[in-house]
């Protein structure tokens, strides 16, 4: 569920594209406005959407498990993930490793949630956030600015204490910090909390470091 007016942009076969095209990605990522310099001036443009990236594991897409059948050399391996900076998984909130499904897993039929229930419990949670954030004129938690975060919306250091021993041996920086912070305020709001607790910090935290150096 997106609010009217969003935009949802998916890049599939990511490190496919240059590394100077996907850096350009940083600002609007970060600031959602695209910013244009020209000798005649600067133009400032909106561009706050949010972006989907997928990439197979090596360029023949086969490096999985003990990658016996993938053709790719290391070096070949390592030139197509570098392409995926430091600096632009850092604005990339959740960072997600999808092993792949055996044949048993594809044909068994497990419960599964309608995406009717879906959507209902993201309206919910919609609704929760503006309530929270209307005072500062906010409309969800990917707008909240770190000063709010650590200040009006700060939490308990026993909500933060698994995140703040992750922050020093994970090496997060600020940026990821106030990251996990917004994804466990989504995750709170899913699951009609009134403020996210250790366990929606902790989940928050696995969503951004699993699988680290593959996008999902």
């Amino acid at each position: 569920m997106r609010e009217a007016g969003s935009v949802v942009n998916t890049l599939d076969e990511s490190p496919e594209f240059s590394a100077t095209a996907l850096d350009a990605l940083r600002q609007p990522l970060e600031s959602g406005v695209l910013t244009l310099h020209r000798a005649a001036g600067t133009a400032t443009y909106p561009a706050r959407f949010q972006l989907v990236m997928a990439a197979n594991p090596c360029p023949c897409g086969r490096n999985l498990g003990k990658g016996t059948d993938c053709t790719c050399t290391p070096m070949q391996r390592r030139r197509y993930l570098a392409r995926l900076s430091g600096p632009l998984l850092d604005r990339i909130d959740m960072q997600l490793f999808v092993p792949q499904l055996s044949a048993r897993e594809m044909a068994s039929r497990g419960p599964v949630e309608s995406s009717a229930l879906v959507a209902v419990r993201v309206r919910e949670a919609r609704v929760q956030q503006r309530e929270r954030l209307k005072r500062w004129g906010i409309g969800t938690n990917a707008e909240v600015p770190g000063s709010i975060l650590r200040n009006e919306l700060r939490l308990l250091s026993a909500a933060t204490a698994g995140l703040s021993k992750a922050a020093e041996s994970l090496r997060l920086s600020a940026r990821g910090y106030d990251r996990v912070l917004r994804i466990a305020w989504s995750i709170a709001d899913l699951n009609s909390h009134a403020c996210p607790t250790a366990e929606d910090v902790d989940v928050a935290l696995q969503l951004r470091q699993h699988g680290k150096g593959d996008v999902g």
